[in-house]
């Protein structure tokens, strides 16, 4: 049987690499736990959610209903995609709940004002907010169809380091997982920053202690 190509090119690699000496071992001596205070790793994820453009509030359990009633004014909000489970509590009055119970279509995402998740887990390292279609969360469409993201992070599901995020995500590991560093876009194209590509134009964040 003729040797093609591809068997030739690895026979001479194999050759070739026969007698080299095993590679030294990678240290890998990356943190894996962030020690700082609380207060220190929340302004770290807020700085990087605002750097991103993001826009950001911050406020507590009871103050929350009201947040996310400003801020669908602000956003001109009056149909607002939520997951099935999302507490009645936190839709504002005068707002068009769309519940994805049964299952929204595609149009029906892409004609609301904007869409409210909570979340899985957050990281300050890189300011990103990880979606794994958990609790609050609904499917993954949800959050990537309409033009605005509203997003609740409780302040002790922000974690320091990427790693700690991982490993808190070990047991959801075959879950649709969608990570989010601010607003969507893209610089693909001639180097021009384009806004709202391949998900919502506006991510606000409300960090809730």
């Amino acid at each position: 049987m003729k040797e093609n190509g591809k068997e030739a090119m690895l026979a001479r690699i194999r050759a070739a690499i026969a007698n080299a000496p095993e590679p030294s071992p990678v240290p890998y001596g990356f943190r894996e736990r962030d020690v700082r205070e609380r207060a220190a790793i929340l302004e770290d994820f807020i700085d990087r959610l605002v750097d991103y453009k993001a826009l950001v509030t911050r406020t507590n359990e009871e103050g929350l209903p009201q947040a996310i009633a400003d801020a669908c004014q602000l956003h001109s909000i009056v149909r607002l995609v939520v997951p099935a489970d999302l507490p009645a509590t936190w839709i504002p009055e005068g707002v068009t709940a769309l519940r994805d119970e049964p299952l929204l279509t595609i149009a029906e995402l892409d004609e609301s004002s904007g869409v409210l998740t909570g979340c899985a887990v957050a990281i300050a390292q890189t300011g990103t907010i990880i979606l794994d279609s958990g609790a609050m969360q609904g499917r993954r469409a949800l959050s990537l169809v309409p033009d605005r993201h509203l997003c609740v992070v409780r302040a002790e599901q922000v974690l320091g380091l990427v790693p700690e995020a991982i490993a808190g995500l070990a047991e959801r590991a075959t879950y649709p997982i969608t990570l989010i560093s601010g607003p969507s876009a893209t610089s693909d194209i001639e180097l021009s920053r384009v806004e709202g590509v391949h998900g919502p134009r506006t991510l606000h964040v409300f960090v809730v202690s």
